[in-house]
């Protein structure tokens, strides 16, 4: 089939599912490509339908609004996982280019799925099982002990449908709330990793250092990269379980393999085939980031370098904090990015054009140097600010008259 290209540019439409900051960075990436980005958002003040060229409003769920979207796309692709299988293999029946296919992603869309498919695969995992009714929830403590972590196979993320259990009882009324779900033991971990890596059609891969993630209230905090004090041996085997899971299921883009590291190696805990939180760090840190990545990939051109530009970079989440809605417009919200910029010249910040929440991942700052204390230090102390106007000491602001 010959390529779709936009008739104005002359470069591929790459059509993406979603109007987060995922499509909002990877439009950003698409420009310095030459290419146009294809936004599907569900309302036009979506952080990608705030800056995008060309947006549709419509339903991930609806057919139809799929098809159009993929109407004259190159490929279509996604930021988030959660566009029923059967509309994507409808989309592939009527002959559009889907990067990850459904095959592929149904083992990030459906945790008992990926389960299986790592358990047929050999890779290392929790002990974990399907469990219908408490007497199932309860057996599995037997065999691996309270508390049990149980998860809605799908939907869930950034901590939403994980719920850990110390007894029947809780088990129960989960269970009566949700439906089967997947038990997991809870495993003794030292930390949390994730291991990115980019495949295209052609089979080429393009694996990113491993990166430490600091996960509070089930929402990334931090990613740290390199993981620091991570054993060469250990961060090589899990960028080649990487390599080895994307290449068995089939990906096409980015996939983020998120890892617990425990005392005995590390064991795969969830997937995303998508640019992922993990990976923000890439834009400033890495000669390709994982956006440029991501549509390098689906449009199965020649993969980027993924040498950092840093011996350490930090990217620090900026979090909804407990300002009010009147203080964090306007204003208010103008005068944090004057001193943020005023005061930490040498981070660089990414607002995704969100409103307030807490809690909500409103953008990311991203800090580079030598010394992982001092950068960190960085990252954290500016988007602490940022989020609610705390100064850490160690950067207090200068006085005034």
């Amino acid at each position: 089939m010959a390529a779709v290209l936009d008739p104005r540019t002359g470069t591929p439409v790459v059509a993406m599912v979603g109007g987060g900051q995922l499509s909002r960075m990877t439009h950003q990436a698409a420009i310095a490509l030459g290419q146009s980005l294809r936004v599907l958002a569900t309302d036009p003040a979506e952080s990608a339908a705030l800056v995008a060229g060309d947006v549709r409003l419509g339903d991930h769920r609806s057919l139809d609004d799929l098809l159009a979207l993929a109407d004259g796309a190159t490929v279509v692709t996604f930021d988030h996982e959660h566009v029923p299988t059967d509309l994507l293999h409808a989309l592939q029946e009527a002959g559009h280019r889907v990067a990850p296919g459904p095959d592929a992603l149904v083992h990030a869309q459906d945790k008992l799925v990926l389960r299986r498919a790592l358990a047929q695969a050999g890779e290392p995992q929790p002990a974990w099982a399907e469990v219908r009714t408490p007497a199932e929830v309860s057996a599995f403590a037997e065999a691996n002990a309270w508390p049990v972590v149980l998860k809605t196979p799908r939907g869930g993320y950034d901590g939403r449908g994980v719920f850990v259990v110390d007894g029947v009882d809780e088990a129960a009324a989960l269970l009566t709330e949700h439906g089967p779900l997947l038990a997991e033991e809870r495993v003794e971990m030292v930390r949390e990793l994730a291991a990115q890596v980019a495949r295209s059609p052609f089979g080429q891969v393009a694996v990113y250092p491993v990166v430490e993630t600091v996960q509070r209230d089930g929402v990334c905090n931090e990613a740290i990269a390199p993981a620091p004090g991570l054993d060469d041996e250990l961060a090589t085997a899990a960028q080649e379980m990487a390599v080895r899971i994307a290449d068995r299921l089939g990906v096409v883009g980015m996939l983020a393999v998120e890892l617990f590291q425990t005392p005995d190696g590390v064991l795969v805990n969830e997937l995303a085939m998508r640019p992922h939180n993990s990976g923000h760090w890439t834009i400033e840190g890495a000669r390709t980031s994982q956006f440029e990545q991501h549509l390098r990939a689906v449009l199965d051109y020649p993969l980027g370098s993924t040498a950092m530009t840093a011996p350490v970079v930090v990217m620090a989440n900026v979090l909804g904090g407990d300002a009010a809605d009147e203080d964090w417009a306007g204003p208010g919200l103008d005068e944090r990015i004057h001193h943020f910029m005023a005061h930490w010249p040498d981070v660089k910040l990414h607002w995704y054009g969100k409103s307030q929440r807490r809690g909500r991942k409103l953008g990311h700052v991203t800090a580079l140097g030598a010394e992982l204390e001092e950068v960190r230090a960085r990252a954290v102390a500016a988007a602490r600010y940022l989020a609610d106007g705390v100064v850490d000491p160690a950067f207090a602001f200068p006085e005034h008259d």
